[in-house]
């Protein structure tokens, strides 16, 4: 997946926390969102908090969806409201898709 399709299906699952996200698809999309969040900072205050409150539920979302890929509930990502939970997740945020995950749909790889 490049950069284009992972915008493009991330932001179309834009509340979506059911299925499953491939590890380029969800750093393609972290990627943009630092891109994003840049430049509304450089504009102005209120449009970067406008832009991160409006990404705010497509990140959950794909965040939801990579754990899955892994055969992780989504919600594990609460662990980020803690200093070390989120150097767990960055771990499992690059670890690769897993097989014979059943409970969470067939791999999007």
């Amino acid at each position: 997946m490049n950069f284009g399709q992972a915008i493009s299906t991330c932001l179309s699952k834009y509340a979506t926390f059911s299925g499953r996200a491939s590890r380029s698809e969800f750093w393609w999309f972290s990627l943009f969102q630092c891109l994003v969040l840049v430049a509304a900072a450089v504009i102005s205050d209120k449009l970067y908090g406008l832009a991160a409150l409006g990404l705010l539920l497509p990140v959950l979302a794909v965040g939801a969806r990579r754990l899955h890929d892994i055969g992780n509930s989504g919600w594990w990502q609460l662990l980020m409201l803690t200093g070390i939970g989120s150097l767990v997740l960055l771990y499992w945020f690059v670890q690769p898709t897993a097989d014979n995950v059943g409970n969470y749909g067939s791999s999007s790889v």
